[in-house]
């Protein structure tokens, strides 16, 4: 089942699920509407298993990791 393999996918990259849904289905409420039961298609299941296979996550450049990050004038310390 996607779900399962989702949810394994959100606890391995600390990932919230709306994050995961508008990166990997272009829909925010995807995680939430397959807990509840939504079966997807197999073209988008497929379009979903293939971004998770090829999810690479974004790393901090060594450089900025020390910085504080400013968002909506609030600077948030790392």
């Amino acid at each position: 089942m996607l779900i399962r393999s989702v949810e394994k996918f959100l606890r391995e990259h600390d990932m919230a699920a709306t994050k995961f849904g508008r990166l990997a289905a272009h829909d925010p409420r995807f995680v939430l509407d397959l807990r509840m039961g939504r079966m997807p298609r197999a073209g988008t299941e497929a379009r979903v298993r293939r971004w998770m296979a090829e999810y690479t996550p974004q790393r901090i450049p060594a450089a900025f990791a020390d910085r504080a990050i400013e968002t909506k004038g609030f600077a948030h310390a790392r």
